[in-house]
């Protein structure tokens, strides 16, 4: 079977990692995600439940979507405030 190169990506603020890997042709997005083991260096970064997307367009199903060479899977961070209230937050401090 052929092997493509792609990429897992996850970053804090404070701290980013980009892995890359040789898979098989019909890697799935999830399938790269476990493989990456970027959890090692995010401990407590749960795999099987994160959200994901590939070159900042989100997957809707992580478990059947498969890669192409050259592509970068990207795992979102929970936000911790709503996108709305931040702008509204910020708006009420240059007022």
């Amino acid at each position: 079977m052929n092997k493509i190169r792609v990429e897992v990506a996850y970053a804090l603020p404070e701290k980013q990692k980009i892995i890359a890997l040789d898979v098989e042709e019909n890697c799935t997005v999830r399938d790269a995600v476990l493989r990456s083991n970027i959890d090692a260096f995010f401990p407590g970064l749960d795999l099987e439940n994160v959200k994901v997307g590939i070159f900042g367009k989100a997957v809707r199903n992580a478990d059947t979507q498969t890669l192409k060479e050259g592509e970068r899977v990207e795992i979102y961070r929970e936000l911790k405030v709503d996108p709305k209230q931040a702008r509204a937050n910020r708006a009420a401090k240059k007022s």
